[in-house]
Formats: C-alpha cells, sequence, structure tokens
C-alpha cells in the first residue's frame, strides 16, 4: 500500500485518467474527490463486500434461498 500526505486541494494521479483530489480533512476522516472515466466502478469496500456476500449466499442458496436473501438485503428506505 502507498500511503501518501496531501493537503486539501491537492490531487493524486492514478494512470492517466483517474484523479483523487483531497477535499477537506475532519477529525479522523478526509473527504475525497474522484474524477474517473464512466466505464470505471468506483465503490465504498463495504458495498462490494455486501454484494459479495449476497452473490456467494444466491450461490449456495438451497430451499430456504427467500428468507437467507432477505436477511441481506439491506432495509427500504422510508420517506418521513
Amino acid at each position: 500500500m502507498l500511503v501518501l500526505t496531501r493537503k486539501p486541494g491537492e490531487k493524486i494521479m492514478i494512470g492517466d485518467d483517474i484523479v483523487i483530489t483531497v477535499m477537506e480533512g475532519r477529525g479522523d476522516g478526509v473527504r475525497i474527490g474522484i474524477e474517473a472515466p464512466r466505464g470505471v466502478s468506483i465503490q465504498r469496500s463495504e458495498v462490494v463486500e455486501a454484494i459479495a456476500a449476497a452473490n456467494l449466499a444466491a450461490a449456495q442458496a438451497g430451499p430456504d434461498a427467500e428468507e437467507l436473501l432477505a436477511n441481506l438485503r439491506p432495509p427500504a428506505p422510508t420517506n418521513n
């Protein structure tokens, strides 16, 4: 893993067409902006892991698959 120190407004290039810009740092978090071609998938790691878990559960599903998959789905958004 490459670890870099950047200040707000500074950029990091990945290849020729992906740019990561440090927007701001707050406490123990940092906001970043990502510029990439539309064909590049950008996801939070927890989303990718949840999708992988759902895919694995579906692949191993037996007669009770619907109940198993229902437990992996996030709750539907509420309109408040």
